[in-house]
């Protein structure tokens, strides 16, 4: 797997293109709307009300709660993977992390786990929705992949639950009992990672004032 790394909004929007460097046209100005295509990107995320500054600082505490279960490394290119594959869509970084975490959380977010269905991946998907979405099943060892075709399958659940989360969130697992317990051990994941996102933001808040005082 590509390392990825994070150097933060603009490091981070030039390699949403998925190219392993950044395409000039980043830099060129669009000719209908005359603005770059970061600018029209940028926009189109304010539009839909997703403040970019509380995408960023998902980050870090996604990281924190992937380094708990794998390496360092692997922690940190994982919740970039979050970060990126989010850009542009209705879902925010803890979206697709909170996912992660309940599909293969027990399995120290390998890419080689699979499911006694045959979910593959760190996002487990089916080789059937792999291939719904354009991959092919043993593409979904490939965390960025993976990443991918997770968020395309959620966007699909999202169309069939008629924009509600937590039911798209349900359909990604399936229906019945099982899907319910899925739910609720989402629910209490992203409890957490709110939570500490909270606690990192207030302790943020406190040293910026702080300084301010000295």
């Amino acid at each position: 797997m590509a390392v990825i790394t994070l150097f933060w909004l603009p490091v981070l929007f030039m390699a949403c293109s998925g190219d392993t460097a950044p395409k000039a046209s980043h830099a060129a100005l669009d000719n209908n709307l005359q603005e770059t295509s970061l600018e029209k990107e940028v926009r189109t995320l304010m539009e839909k009300g997703i403040s970019l500054e509380e995408r960023k600082q998902q980050v870090p505490v996604i990281k924190q709660a992937f380094a708990r279960l794998t390496t360092p490394e692997r922690a940190r290119n994982l919740a970039a993977l979050c970060y990126l594959k989010t850009l542009g869509t209705p879902f925010s970084p803890l979206d697709l992390a909170e996912i992660a975490l309940a599909e293969t959380g027990g399995h120290r977010l390998s890419s080689k786990a699979t499911s006694s269905m045959g979910a593959m991946g760190v996002w487990q998907l089916m080789p059937r929705e792999a291939r719904n979405h354009g991959y092919s099943p043993s593409e979904m060892r490939n965390d960025e992949k993976c990443a991918e075709a997770a968020v395309r399958t959620l966007l699909s659940k999202l169309t069939v639950a008629n924009g509600n989360m937590d039911k798209a969130k349900k359909f990604y697992c399936g229906t019945g009992p099982q899907a319910e317990a899925y739910l609720r051990k989402i629910r209490s994941i992203r409890s957490s990672l709110t939570a500490e996102i909270k606690r990192s933001n207030a302790q943020f808040a406190m040293n910026d004032k702080d300084s301010a005082v000295q």
